[in-house]
């Protein structure tokens, strides 16, 4: 029996069960081939999941208990919501924080003797271990920082991009050691870190600028020795975290560095700009051994309540990305207010679940069940398996569960429904995908 499940444009109803599709038969020879070979196995899964970043904590403290625990049980339960199982958080602030601050804010404190999360204690820390509660299994949380304290840097404010002041970077890696120490003592264990958020890009927010060449060096010779010092030898370290336009380049010229290279769990990478699908495959082929991961995705400028085509390019993005050996997926903010934010800069944006803060209700958005197509079908531990469309308008993906099911998830963007013979080995069925749809195929328990 093959189950199906449908989200689509025309339709009230979202990630809603279809009759059981037919086998396929002599008079659908003609039709164009979904093929799935699960014998050809390649990377396996770690999980899907969204941000904890200040502005969506303050939003979720702002609801009524009853949408604060609709919101958690809707991404982290693993029953009756997405079963996240991965996290990030912004170390320091970022754009959706309420304005600027620092773990460490006073000048020259090189022996960190005034660190502390005080400031996380207020929304980000409650919001996370509720969480961490309602999932009942790990949630690999990966921290990333936006800028370093403003004292640290060449430009002297944690906006408007600048560089880590030579001098600083041993204190820099120490503070990695103590957030993540930090957190583990709040009962938040962190999985991993990034090196810098988006480190080509200079913001008028918390942003600060590394060269590969810089990257390289501060985790060759600070952050990876910080973490090993530390007993924290474990916690991954992601490289890059900004688009594939030059990922190429950058995981080349770090990945180059056997040093440097020993400490690196794997690339990070964004969707903003051109997609570039082709660079994760790349870099998969020259450098095997280190992982990809999507690490931030979501649509700019506003907050685009109720619209299908912000879905339709999460659907694109994850297939693709996840086609080209990427491990996980990682959206950006888990919930936004009505205008898209709070943000201390006015960057809004859309997020997957929007809050009307009048009237303390949750508006599940495209982005939301489309990412639920994949999250809540594809589990962590799973094997992405051989699967091509016969037509270059239907974008699809396979994957194998630890329960030996068949996940088949499949987006189609045209404006005109298809008819397609789905085949998983030697199983065959006639499928039909509505315009503007997206839709799950499960094979085997579920």
């Amino acid at each position: 029996m093959l189950r199906h499940f449908l989200t689509h444009r025309a339709s009230t109803s979202s990630l809603a069960e279809q009759p059981a599709p037919a086998h396929a038969g002599p008079d659908d020879a003609a039709l164009p081939r979904l093929f799935v070979n699960t014998d050809r196995r390649f990377q396996t899964h770690l999980g899907f999941g969204g941000a904890f970043t200040e502005a969506a904590a303050t939003v979720w403290q702002g609801l009524p208990a009853a949408a604060r625990t609709q919101l958690l049980h809707d991404y982290f339960d693993p029953r009756s919501g997405h079963g996240y199982t991965l996290a990030r958080v912004h170390m320091n602030s970022c754009d959706f924080s309420l304005g600027n601050y620092a773990h460490v804010e006073q000048a020259d404190d090189f022996a960190l003797a005034s660190f502390s999360i005080e400031r996380d204690r207020r929304a980000l820390l409650p919001f996370i271990q509720a969480a961490l509660l309602v999932a009942a299994r790990p949630v690999q949380l990966l921290v990333s920082p936006w800028s370093p304290p403003a004292w640290m840097k060449t430009n002297g404010e944690m906006n408007q991009g600048g560089r880590l002041r030579p001098e600083c970077r041993a204190a820099w890696a120490q503070c990695f050691v103590r957030f993540i120490q930090a957190y583990a003592a709040e009962g938040v264990p962190v999985w991993g870190v990034s090196v810098q958020n988006e480190p080509a890009a200079v913001q008028r927010w918390d942003s600060c600028i590394y060269s590969a060449e810089e990257e390289r060096d501060f985790v060759r010779d600070h952050l990876g020795p910080a973490l090993h010092g530390a007993g924290l030898g474990h916690v991954k370290i992601v490289v890059w975290d900004h688009n594939r336009d030059v990922m190429v380049e950058r995981a080349s010229v770090i990945y180059s560095d056997a040093e440097a290279a020993k400490y690196v769990w794997g690339t990070g990478f964004h969707w903003y700009g051109e997609d570039h699908f082709d660079h994760l495959q790349l870099v998969h082929e020259a450098w095997p051994d280190k992982q990809l991961l999507f690490t931030e995705g979501c649509q700019e400028g506003g907050p685009h309540l109720g619209s299908w085509e912000v879905g339709e390019r999460y659907a694109r993005s994850i297939i693709n990305d996840l086609n080209r050996w990427t491990v996980g997926w990682l959206d950006w903010n888990l919930l936004l207010d009505e205008r898209g934010g709070p943000n201390h800069v006015g960057n809004l944006c859309s997020a997957p679940v929007m809050a009307d803060t009048a009237s303390g209700t949750l508006m599940h958005q495209s982005a939301y069940w489309v990412l639920g197509h994949f999250a809540r079908f594809i589990e962590p531990g799973a094997q992405r398996v051989l699967c091509a469309s016969a037509s270059e308008q239907i974008d699809a993906t396979a994957f194998v569960n630890p329960d030996a099911s068949t996940v088949v998830v499949a987006s189609n963007r045209q404006d005109h429904a298809w008819q397609l013979a789905l085949r998983i080995d030697d199983d065959v069925w006639r499928i039909e995908l509505p315009a503007r749809s997206i839709a799950t195929f499960v094979r085997g328990p579920l």
